[in-house]
């Protein structure tokens, strides 16, 4: 045999690069999610309340983890971090400057440059430039230019299109069915595709990757979960800038429209910062909703007492939608961490510690909620919840999902008072994002 028959010892150029993605995505999980989430199951089995959370996922075990959290105090010392449910606290955290959102791992020094080296280059959303992870000014400037899409002004002009979206949806829907997939997933997708100048024929597939990227936001993924959210990331970076390219050759009057003549004018916006900030609005502006119709649907069904006081008087219907998010919540907690030395609840806090906001827990804190776990869409103050966080990094779209929240559920139910949910509903498996992933139901 020749030399020139011999096999090749060399890989192919693109197997070798897929070898160094592979080598280097599971090291960089290995350092950001892998030996953290050995840290917290330690901490776990000895009852470290933090750990406990985080091993239960968002099933409904979270509320016996959340009660504990409560009977320990306002603001509980944990292995890892300190954690909360009290409603004030949270709120002072939020609104603190003491306080700023971030991972706290990239200030440990080799860990941190060593996992940044690391990290994928695609947008992630808790990497800087997005929303989620920077503060001002940068977060400011990012902020201003997409408020105005989000004011209830412009929500209220968009209120028609939600409503004859709900109809055409609930046209459709016939016997047997997944409420999750067939309704509450399509009416957000579809007005934020609007906004965002998404063709139809896309909506579906930008749907399936938001799905696949949401567990993103979560603390201690698997190698696989790693893997797959680093995937899905990967096809929606790619997404968005072919996407953002086509609205360069052909801008239409849509916010994304805006923002690319925006960077083209007056370079405001670098790519990175145009596919953060369109990619978490596009996003955030499906994900969280979906949750919350989810929620709405399965709380009104198991409480027809409530849906009969609606019937009866359709104006709670925007007081009902705050009771969902406050009792079921679409996002269960979210963090902030000291960038110095501080004080809270007269307990000294380090620079680098993060302290755990329970937002679901301040939502049933009952220094401000009577009877607080009783589904009351007649609540006086459930307003008060902090499910769209709050201070400066308040939910920009909170009034567009508070309408839809209002239009869909008020849309399903009037079409669909007597609904039957059927066995087989699948809470989804994400830590920090609490919805449903199947709701099988009848409908006639």
């Amino acid at each position: 045999m020749s030399l020139t028959h011999l096999p090749s010892l060399h890989r192919p150029a693109s197997q070798a690069v897929g070898v160094r993605h592979k080598a280097q995505s599971m090291l960089h999980w290995g350092l950001s999610q892998g030996l953290p989430n050995v840290v917290v199951k330690m901490a776990a089995r000895k009852g470290d309340l933090q750990g406990l959370l985080t091993q239960a996922g968002s099933g409904d075990e979270i509320w016996d983890i959340i009660d504990q959290v409560r009977a320990q105090g306002t603001l509980v010392r944990g292995r890892v971090t300190f954690i909360t449910a009290d409603h004030a606290v949270v709120s002072e955290v939020l609104t603190s400057k003491a306080f700023r959102t971030g991972n706290p791992l990239d200030r440990l020094g080799f860990l941190a440059s060593a996992s940044a080296r690391l990290r994928p280059a695609t947008m992630h959303p808790l990497v800087e430039p997005s929303l989620l992870v920077t503060e001002p000014p940068d977060h400011t400037r990012y902020r201003k230019l997409v408020t105005r899409v989000f004011t209830m002004r412009a929500v209220e002009k968009l209120r028609d299109r939600a409503e004859s979206v709900a109809t055409e949806l609930l046209d459709e829907l016939d016997g047997r069915t997944d409420l999750v997939e067939q309704y509450c997933s399509l009416l957000p997708v579809t007005l934020i595709s609007q906004i965002l100048g998404i063709p139809t024929s896309e909506r579906r597939e930008v749907l399936a990757m938001g799905s696949d990227i949401a567990a993103s936001l979560d603390f201690g993924l698997s190698w696989p979960e790693y893997r797959d959210v680093d995937a899905g990331l990967r096809r929606f970076d790619a997404w968005l800038e072919t996407h953002i390219e086509a609205l360069r050759k052909n801008p239409g009057d849509d916010l994304l429209s805006q923002l690319v003549q925006v960077q083209d004018e007056d370079g405001t916006l670098n790519m990175a910062e145009l596919k953060a900030t369109a990619g978490l609005v596009l996003a955030a502006g499906f994900e969280t909703t979906v949750n919350l119709l989810g929620n709405g649907i399965k709380l009104l069904h198991d409480h027809p007492g409530e849906l009969a006081k609606l019937e009866q008087d359709p104006s709670l219907w925007s007081n009902a939608v705050e009771e969902v998010l406050r009792i079921d919540p679409p996002v269960l907690l979210t963090a902030r961490f000291a960038p110095e030395p501080t004080t809270l609840e007269g307990q000294h806090i380090s620079a680098g510690l993060q302290v755990v906001v329970l937002l679901a827990g301040a939502n049933r804190d009952p220094k401000v909620f009577e009877d607080p776990t009783r589904f009351d869409v007649t609540r006086a103050n459930a307003r008060d919840h902090l499910s769209f966080s709050a201070g400066r990094h308040h939910c920009l779209g909170a009034a567009l999902a508070r309408m839809e929240g209002e239009v869909g559920l008020k849309s399903f139910f009037d079409r669909y008072p007597d609904v039957t949910l059927l066995p087989g509903a699948q809470r989804r498996p994400t830590r920090i994002l609490r919805g449903w992933r199947t709701l099988p139901a009848q409908v006639s």
